[in-house]
C-alpha cells in the first residue's frame, strides 16, 4: 500500500515516464494525507482557475509567422472562457468555482468541448464568454463517465454581435515532431496562446491523487506550460484543426501538458449530434501501457511478441491489466500482469480500439486472449454498461448527501462497484473523522447495500431519532466503525433525490418521504458511577452534577467555526434543571441540545441566556423526564485567593474524570485575542484564573472544588483566534470564580430572564507607573493602594465598540481613558465594572489627557447583541453582525452582513465574501436584512443584479452576481417567541414556513 492510502498496485520500475503516483493539490489540503508532500517528479495539476488548483508561469508564444497568426485568428473566435461552479460535493468532485476553457464543435446546434473535470460529476452551474466578450449560459449534455472529456450546451442565437463558427476535430493529425498552439484562459488571464511540439503519443493517463483521473487511455505529451484555467483548450495545429484537448500539466515548474486524443470525444460528438444516446462499455478493469521489455518480464512470449511488432510496426508496448476489479465482469477472469493480445480474434495494442469493441459490445460478450506468465489465458467477458455505475442521481437527508458508489471511486481503490457512498459528511452524518470516502453499511440496524435501501431505511427513521449506523472508509475495507448518530429532520426536513437530466442540463429534485415526527419523551432511571477519588470525597460526589453537553448548530452564525461541540456543564438547579456551561460549546441559540446525564440518560435541552461578555452559558432541561440523583452544585460566594490550595475536578478529551490538589497560581485580568479574519463572539474584561496542574491545560470543562464539595471556580474554555501558520482555532482553558456569577444565576433561577446592560468598551489594565505619566494624581494612586492591596491596577479603555447609528454624545467613553469612578465606585478590579449590568447610565470620573473628567455615560442593552435573524441567499449566510463585529470595527456600513459562504456558490464565484457588508441592491440602499429580502426577492432567477458591498477594511466595491434559486434558493431562519423557525421563499409574496 502506498504512502497516500491507495491500494494501487504498481510496480516498482517507474516506466514510460508513468509516475507511481500522481498529486494533485486540494484546497483543503496543503500536503498528501500521510503529511508528506509529493516528490518533485510526482507532481501534476489539474488546470483549473481559482484557489482550487495550482498554477504556473505562463510560457508565452514566440513570434510566429503569418501563417500561424492567420490560423490563431480564425481559432480565438471559437474558443471561449467557462466560468462555473460545481454547486456540491459529488463522487470525486469537491464543491468549487472556477474557471477553464472550452470551444465551439457545433456552432448550429451550440456544442462546446471541455474537460470532464470542469463539468464534473455532479450539479453544474455555469456561463462562457466568447472573444468580444458576449456571455451565455451553458448546460452540460454530456460528461464520459471515464475519459477527460464533456460537452456543454449553448444557444447559439444568443451570440449577436459575431459569426459562430466550430473548430473541427481532427485526432489522426496528431503526430510526434508536429508544432500545436493551445489556445486558453491560461492562470484566468484573457485569452492566451501558448506554443509547443508533440512529443509523445504513448504515454499513460496522468492520475490526480484521490480525486477524479483519467484511465484506460493514452495521452499526448508536449512541452507547452500551459496553466491553471486552461483546461479544455483545444490543442490546434497550423491548418486550424483541433488535434488534442488540454487536459492536465506537471506542477514542479517543468514545461509539460498532457493532452487527452479525441477519438472519442469526437464519437461523443456524433451521438448527440443524431440525438442518441452515448454507448460505454466496460469489464471493469483498467489497463496500462508497458513497454516490451517489461511485458517480456510479465511472460510475453517472442512468438507473440513478434506478431505484434510485425502488425504494429510502429508500437513499442502493449496493454497490461493493472486492476481488475472485484465482483466485477472480469474478476476471476483476469489477473493483475495479464498481458492483453487479442480482443475478438483481433491483435491490439491501443486504448482506441479496445474503447471501441467494448463501446459496441454493451450486454454482450467479448472474448480476449492475454499471456499469464508465459502461457495464453483466452476468456469470454460479459460488458458491462458503464453509465450504470456511474452515479446519475443524489438523495439529501439529515444534512448529508449519497449517491451509490461510482466506478471511478471504486478504480481508485480497487474495490467492488457497491455500497452507498457519502458524498458530502454534514449534518446527521457529520462523522468525527473530517475525513470524506464513507460507505454506509447499515442505518437503525437495517443493511443498506444500495441507495434504494437506503432511501427506504431513512424515510422510517423519526426525527430527532438517535439510530446505530455503520460505515466503512473506501481506503479500509478491513474496518468497520460503528456510531450513534442523532437525526435531524426539523431543519433538514426535507429527502431530497436529484436527478441528472441531460436533456435541459439541470439535476431535477424530487421530494421524497416526509419527516416523522419525533417520539415522545419517556422518563429514565440511572444511577452515577461513583469513582473511588483517594482522599478526596467531594470530588467523587461533584461528579453528581456534571452532565455532557452536545450543541449542534444547523446554520453557521456569529463567525463561528464548528458545526457541532461536545463538553461539559454544571447542573445549578437540579430541580429546574438549569445547567451553565461555556459559550465555546454553545455559542448561540440557533442550536439542538442534548445533555447525556450519568452516561445513560440522553434529554433535549434549550438556551435560556448566554452572558455577553463573561463566556458561559445556561441552559436548561426537563427533570421530570430523568430520574437520577443529579446534585445542584453548591457555589462559593467568596473569592478564591491567588495560592490558595484547591482541587482541580475536570473532564479530559476522552470525556474522563480526571482529579488532583493544586495551587491557585494567579488570577490576572485577560481578554481573550480577537480572530482578524472572521470574528466571534470571545470573553472580555473578566479575571481568569490559572492552576499549578498540567491536568489543566488538557481540560476544556470542570472546577474548583474545596474539600467540602464547595466549588469555588468554573473551569472552562474560551475560543480564541485562528493561528496564521496551523490555521487551527486556539483554545485557552482558564477559571472563572463563581461569585461574580451569582447576581445573574440568582435571577435565572428565580425564573426571572436576565436584563443585562454593558459598557460598550473593552478595558485593560495600568499600573500605577503608567497611571502617574498619564495624569492619574498622587491621591488617587493612594486610594487605589488602600482599595486593592493585592493589585494596585486601574482600567484604561482599549477598545470602544463601534458607534450607534446616532453616533456617540459627548459624554461617551473614548479610548485611552482612564476609568477611575463608577456611581462613586473606585474601580479596581474586574467585578467592580458589575455595576454596569443594572444601570442605564453610569457616572464616570476618569482621566482623559492628564485631565479629570466627569461624564454621564450611557450603557447599552444586550437583548439586542445576540442573532435573531439570517439569510441565506445565493449560499451567503447573512446576519445583523453580531457583537464581536462590533467590537473590532469602527464603523456599521449596514445591518447586512456576510457572516460565511458555501463553495461551490454564486457567492463563492462573484468573490461576495465573509465580513463583507451589503449596502445596496440594484442601488436601491438596503440598510438591514428586511430591506434586503424586499429587494432580493425581487431579482428573477437566473438574471444578474448588483450588490453595493464594504469591505471590513472599509473598501468599498460593487459585485455583479446571477442568481441561483434552483441550487441555492433563499432561505431564511428568524427567532419569534423564543424559537427559531425556517422559511423557504418562492416568488414575491411566498414565504413557507
Amino acid at each position: 500500500m502506498e504512502g497516500n492510502g491507495s491500494k494501487r498496485k504498481t510496480s516498482p520500475v517507474n516506466v514510460m515516464g508513468r509516475p507511481s503516483k500522481i498529486y494533485k493539490q486540494d484546497s483543503y489540503l496543503s500536503v498528501v494525507e500521510n503529511g508528506q508532500p509529493p516528490a518533485e517528479d510526482e507532481q501534476y495539476i489539474m488546470d483549473m482557475d481559482g484557489e482550487d488548483r495550482v498554477s504556473l508561469p505562463p510560457v508565452a508564444a514566440t513570434a510566429d509567422t503569418a501563417e500561424w497568426q492567420a490560423t490563431i485568428e480564425k481559432v480565438v473566435r471559437n474558443v471561449v472562457s467557462i466560468h462555473f461552479c460545481q454547486t456540491c460535493s459529488f463522487d470525486t468532485d469537491p464543491a468549487i468555482s472556477s474557471e477553464a476553457t472550452g470551444f465551439v464543435v457545433d456552432a448550429e446546434k451550440g456544442y462546446i468541448l471541455t474537460n470532464r473535470h470542469v463539468v464534473g460529476a455532479g450539479p453544474f452551474w455555469g456561463y462562457c464568454i466568447f472573444d468580444n466578450h458576449e456571455e451565455c449560459d451553458v448546460y452540460p449534455v454530456y460528461r464520459d463517465p471515464v475519459h477527460d472529456f464533456g460537452i456543454l450546451r449553448f444557444d447559439p442565437k444568443a451570440i449577436k454581435y459575431m459569426p459562430l463558427t466550430a473548430l473541427t476535430l481532427k485526432p489522426e493529425l496528431a503526430k510526434v515532431g508536429v508544432e500545436i498552439r493551445v489556445v486558453g484562459n491560461d492562470a484566468g488571464e484573457k485569452l492566451s496562446i501558448l506554443s509547443g511540439v508533440i512529443s509523445r503519443l504513448d504515454r499513460n493517463a496522468p492520475e490526480y491523487g484521490e480525486g477524479y483521473s483519467d484511465f484506460n487511455t493514452n495521452y499526448i505529451q508536449a512541452a507547452a506550460a500551459a496553466s491553471g484555467g486552461s483546461s479544455g483548450s483545444p490543442v490546434v495545429n497550423l491548418d486550424g484543426h483541433a488535434v488534442a484537448l488540454q487536459a492536465g500539466g506537471r506542477a514542479d515548474g517543468a514545461a509539460t501538458d498532457y493532452f487527452l486524443p479525441l477519438d472519442r470525444p469526437l464519437r461523443a460528438l456524433e451521438c448527440i449530434r443524431r440525438g442518441e444516446a452515448v454507448p460505454r462499455g466496460t469489464i471493469q478493469t483498467q489497463w496500462v501501457i508497458k513497454p516490451f521489455d517489461e511485458c517480456r518480464r510479465l511472460g510475453l512470449s517472442s512468438e507473440w511478441e513478434a506478431a505484434i511488432r510485425k502488425g504494429f510496426p510502429k508500437e513499442t508496448g502493449m496493454l497490461v491489466a493493472e486492476i481488475v476489479l472485484p465482483e466485477g465482469p472480469a474478476d476471476q477472469q483476469l489477473e493483475e500482469g495479464d498481458v492483453l493480445i487479442k480482443v475478438n480474434g483481433e491483435l491490439l495494442t491501443q486504448f482506441v480500439r479496445l474503447d471501441s469493441v467494448l463501446d459496441s459490445s454493451v450486454d454482450k460478450k467479448v472474448s480476449l486472449l492475454v499471456q499469464r506468465g508465459g502461457k495464453d489465458i483466452e476468456v469470454e467477458l460479459q460488458v458491462g454498461d458503464l453509465h450504470a455505475i456511474t452515479p446519475d442521481r443524489f438523495v439529501t437527508v439529515a444534512g448529508g448527501s449519497f449517491h451509490n458508489l461510482s466506478y471511478q471511486q471504486a478504480r481508485l481503490y480497487a474495490i467492488p462497484v457497491k455500497g452507498v457512498y457519502v458524498c458530502e459528511a454534514a449534518g446527521s452524518f457529520k462523522f468525527e473523522s473530517t475525513d470524506s470516502g464513507w460507505l454506509i453499511e447499515s442505518v437503525d440496524q437495517k443493511k443498506t447495500p444500495n441507495l434504494e435501501a437506503f432511501i427506504e431505511v431513512m424515510s422510517k427513521i423519526r426525527d430527532r431519532a438517535r439510530v446505530v449506523v455503520t460505515y466503512k472508509h473506501v481506503r479500509d475495507l478491513h474496518t468497520l466503525t460503528t456510531s450513534i448518530i442523532y437525526i435531524d429532520r426539523h431543519w433538514s426536513n426535507k429527502m431530497r433525490l436529484a436527478v441528472r437530466n441531460d436533456v435541459t442540463g439541470v439535476w431535477d429534485f424530487t421530494d421524497l418521504a416526509e419527516p416523522l415526527p419525533a417520539a415522545p419523551p419517556v422518563r429514565c432511571k440511572a444511577d452515577f458511577a461513583r469513582p473511588d477519588y483517594v482522599g478526596h470525597p467531594a470530588a467523587a460526589d461533584i461528579i453528581r452534577s456534571f452532565v455532557r453537553v452536545s450543541c449542534t448548530m444547523p446554520l453557521k452564525l456569529d463567525g463561528f467555526p464548528r458545526a457541532r461541540k461536545v463538553g461539559f456543564g454544571l447542573v445549578i438547579n437540579a430541580e429546574k434543571g438549569l445547567v451553565l456551561v461555556s459559550r465555546g460549546i454553545v455559542p448561540f441559540d440557533l442550536c439542538d441540545l442534548s445533555l447525556t446525564i450519568a452516561e445513560s440518560i440522553i434529554v433535549e435541552a434549550k438556551v435560556v441566556f448566554l452572558h455577553p461578555l463573561a463566556n458561559y452559558a445556561v441552559i436548561q432541561y426537563d427533570p421530570s423526564l430523568v430520574d437520577a440523583p443529579v446534585q445542584s452544585a453548591k457555589l462559593a460566594t467568596e473569592q478564591i485567593k491567588q495560592g490558595a490550595p484547591t482541587i482541580f475536578f475536570g473532564w479530559n478529551q476522552n470525556f474522563r474524570a480526571v482529579v488532583t490538589p493544586t495551587t491557585v497560581t494567579d488570577i490576572t485580568t485577560v481578554a481573550i485575542p480577537s480572530n482578524v479574519s472572521a470574528p466571534r463572539y470571545r470573553a472580555i474584561n473578566l479575571d481568569a484564573i490559572t492552576v499549578d496542574t498540567g491536568l489543566s491545560g488538557q481540560c476544556g470543562s470542570g472546577v474548583l472544588v474545596r474539600e467540602d464539595g464547595t466549588i469555588e471556580a468554573l473551569w472552562l474554555n474560551y475560543l480564541g483566534e485562528r493561528s496564521p501558520h496551523s490555521q487551527k482555532d486556539v483554545e485557552y482553558h482558564l477559571g472563572l470564580a463563581t461569585p461574580s456569577l451569582l447576581p445573574t444565576l440568582s435571577q435565572i433561577q428565580a425564573d426571572i430572564t436576565p436584563s443585562l446592560r454593558i459598557l460598550n468598551v473593552e478595558t485593560n489594565t495600568v499600573q500605577m507607573s503608567q497611571c502617574r505619566i498619564m495624569g492619574v494624581s498622587e491621591s488617587w494612586i493612594t486610594k487605589v493602594a488602600e482599595a486593592n492591596p493585592s493589585r494596585h491596577q486601574l482600567f484604561m479603555v482599549r477598545k470602544i465598540d463601534c458607534a450607534p447609528p446616532s453616533g456617540y454624545n459627548d459624554q461617551s467613553l473614548h479610548e485611552g481613558d482612564i476609568i477611575l469612578t463608577l456611581n462613586d465606585q473606585l474601580i479596581t478590579r474586574v467585578t467592580e465594572l458589575d455595576i454596569m449590568y443594572d444601570h442605564s447610565y453610569l457616572d464616570a470620573l476618569v482621566v482623559r489627557r492628564g485631565e479629570e473628567l466627569r461624564l454621564r455615560v450611557p450603557t447599552i442593552p444586550t437583548a439586542d447583541l445576540n442573532t435573531t435573524r439570517a439569510v441565506i441567499f445565493c449560499g451567503a449566510v447573512l446576519h445583523a453582525p453580531h457583537h464581536a463585529v462590533r467590537q473590532q470595527i469602527s464603523k456599521l456600513h449596514s445591518e447586512v452582513y456576510v457572516s460565511v459562504r458555501t463553495r461551490g456558490s454564486p457567492a463563492y464565484q462573484y468573490g461576495l465574501a465573509p465580513t463583507n457588508f451589503i449596502t445596496a441592491v440594484n442601488d436601491v440602499p438596503t440598510p438591514s436584512l428586511t430591506e434586503f429580502v424586499r429587494e432580493a426577492r425581487k431579482v428573477a432567477d437566473n438574471t444578474y443584479f448588483r450588490l453595493r458591498v464594504v469591505t471590513f477594511d472599509n473598501v468599498p466595491w460593487v459585485a455583479t452576481m446571477k442568481k441561483c434559486e434552483h441550487y441555492f434558493p433563499t432561505l431564511e431562519f428568524v427567532r419569534e417567541d423564543g424559537v427559531w423557525r425556517k422559511k423557504a421563499f418562492g416568488s414575491e409574496g411566498d414565504g413557507l414556513g
